[in-house]
């Protein structure tokens, strides 16, 4: 079984843009219009969808802007030059367990959704094994692989929503969509909350910009690749509240089920919601390859003497069994917000302290590639 192979180890502002993308096009997404209708009234949601997005391209600009500083070095090298290295050495390691848990997050989550839509009869520890080994055979190759595929399967999925949202004619009822602006201001506040916790996982760039060749023009390719989410998510939630009203928060993943109502009332084939799905998965898989693949380099850049597959083996059974201890969804939902937490640290909180001391102590790097770089990247 042979990984995926390249002539090159460095990617440009397609990849790092499709790969913001595409982590953030996750299974936050498919429960979103739920998330923020559950604490804003009629369709005023869209306005806290489009706070929390402005503020999640905000801080993946921070990130980027971090990362493009210190062009072809590795986080845990140029974090050293900003704070004492013990410190750095910390928020390295936490980070791991960051990517490592967003990995698990997804595993666990995808294969409860599988279970409820297309796997019946299927154990969920089945489900996720085999997802998991799936990212595993991405994870075990080059970095650049992983990025690429974006590339691949994020227009497929991007095309599928909007071929199903504009089939949804017939059961898109405006008046569902009034009155406007009719919540309170600290309830807006809430819902850009929770979008803006949908949009996790721009983080990645802190790691993934050391590989590209024309780092310094990262941000703008990072902000324009979080667009992409920010708009499908908008979409996403108009058409939800303009199908299902109020009974939208009533419906854990409105996702999946506005294909499965739109293809019902045009009389199309069954199980569309499958097939829906099963298109998702491969943006879904991408996300969970890329938290394990960074986790790993995260990792190789701190004890770069074992070789990246030392790594992901000893990764991978920790993955698993975490992901099976949650036994309802109120412990996955647990997960949830643990990970939720962790996203506020380390998506706004660190990168911004880092970069106001890179900017104070005029601290920046060489275009020159760091020796503890994985050269399988």
């Amino acid at each position: 079984m042979k990984s995926f192979e390249y002539g090159d180890w460095e990617i440009g502002l397609k990849e790092i843009g499709f790969a913001v993308s595409a982590m953030v096009i996750g299974v936050g997404l498919l429960s979103l219009p739920r998330d923020v209708d559950l604490v804003t009234y009629v369709a005023d949601g869209w306005i806290s969808i489009l706070i929390g997005g402005a503020a999640a391209a905000l801080f993946a600009y921070i990130c980027a802007k971090l990362a493009s500083r210190f062009p072809k070095q590795t986080f845990y090298t140029y974090a050293s030059r900003l704070v004492p290295k013990p410190i750095a050495l910390g928020i390295t390691v936490i980070l791991i367990c960051h990517f490592l848990f967003i990995c698990i997050y997804e595993v666990r989550v995808i294969s409860d959704v599988a279970k409820l839509y297309i796997f019946f009869k299927t154990p969920v520890e089945i489900i996720s094994l085999i997802f998991l080994l799936v990212v595993v055979y991405a994870v075990r190759g080059q970095s650049v692989g992983i990025l690429r595929l974006n590339m691949m399967f994020l227009p497929i999925i991007l095309f599928i929503v909007l071929f199903v949202y504009t089939l949804s004619v017939n059961t898109f009822d405006i008046n569902n969509l009034l009155p406007f602006f009719v919540t309170p201001p600290l309830n807006l506040l809430k819902g850009a909350q929770k979008a803006y916790l949908s949009f996790a996982g721009f983080e990645i760039v802190l790691f993934y910009i050391s590989f590209m060749n024309k780092p310094d023009k990262a941000p703008r390719a990072v902000v324009i690749g979080m667009l992409f989410p920010i708009v499908l998510a908008l979409l996403i939630f108009i058409f939800s509240i303009a199908v299902f009203s109020v009974t939208t928060r009533e419906i854990l993943y409105p996702t999946i089920e506005m294909a499965k109502e739109i293809f019902a009332d045009i009389g199309f084939f069954e199980r569309i919601e499958a097939v829906f799905f099963t298109i998702w998965i491969m943006t879904i898989y991408n996300t969970a390859a890329m938290a394990f693949d960074v986790a790993v380099i995260a990792t190789k850049s701190i004890y770069p003497k074992l070789k990246k597959m030392h790594y992901v083996l000893i990764f991978t059974p920790l993955i698993y069994l975490v992901a099976m201890i949650p036994q309802s969804y109120d412990a996955i939902e647990k997960y949830g917000r643990v990970l939720n937490i962790s996203c506020l640290v380390f998506e706004s909180i660190i990168p911004t302290v880092l970069l106001f001391t890179s900017i104070v102590r005029r601290i920046k790097g060489e275009n020159k590639k760091d020796k503890t770089l994985p050269k399988e990247a």
